[in-house]
């Protein structure tokens, strides 16, 4: 795949780019939480498009969306996780799904299992004024490998360089060797430990979070 052209995110784009969001974690160790995409763009991508949008970019390729980025400069302006998921389960009903009803027994199963062997558990966001900026990108499986996600990353590297940015951080799963890989080529290293994450699961097992900072 070639000639990507990455851009700004435009109010038109909406509806392409939550499809885009549905089928861009495809394969991923994070690809999905309990299958209700409608919630959980509610956590991991509407808020991101209200508080800034010039901080969100778009990979097209032939006119079509094959890849995205959503940044915030100032992770404190944006509501916890906590808070946006629980924002979830209230607008979306979520307690009546069976799936979902799944996915937080275990992770109620998980918290109990890490505080009997007195093992981490993720906790809160990251915070740290030397890297106050964070952001996730996706990418669909067929534009995996063509440029297109480095084409994005080297757009939010301009927008934290324009606003002066210290640092930035990330957080993905230890499990994502291919993520860590890529983070790592563009100047990401580990910072800090590798909790569990309640009630996920990729490929039948426990995953664990990794963050990852750039200064």
């Amino acid at each position: 795949m070639t000639d990507t052209l990455v851009r700004s995110y435009d109010l038109s784009d909406r509806e392409r780019l939550n499809a885009l969001f549905t089928r861009a974690g495809a394969d991923s160790p994070s690809g999905e939480l309990w299958g209700h995409p409608a919630s959980e763009r509610t956590i991991y991508l509407d808020p991101y498009l209200r508080l800034d949008p010039r901080s969100v970019f778009l990979a097209e390729v032939g006119g079509e969306l094959v890849g995205y980025l959503t940044g915030c400069l100032d992770s404190s302006e944006l509501p916890s996780e906590d808070e946006r998921m629980k924002r979830a389960i209230t607008e979306h009903r979520l307690m009546r799904r069976p799936r979902v009803i799944g996915f937080f027994a275990r992770a109620a199963f998980d918290l109990a299992w890490t505080r009997l062997r007195r093992q981490e558990v993720v906790s809160g966001d990251f915070a740290d004024p030397d890297w106050p900026a964070h952001l996730h990108i996706n990418v669909a499986p067929e534009a995996r490998g063509t440029g297109a996600a480095e084409a994005l990353m080297a757009a939010w590297f301009d927008r934290l360089s324009e606003a002066g940015s210290p640092g930035c951080h990330l957080q993905t799963l230890v499990e994502n060797a291919r993520a860590v890989r890529f983070f790592e080529r563009m100047g990401f290293r580990p910072h800090g430990t590798t909790p569990l994450v309640p009630g996920i699961r990729y490929q039948g097992a426990r995953v664990h979070q990794l963050t990852m900072v750039r200064p």
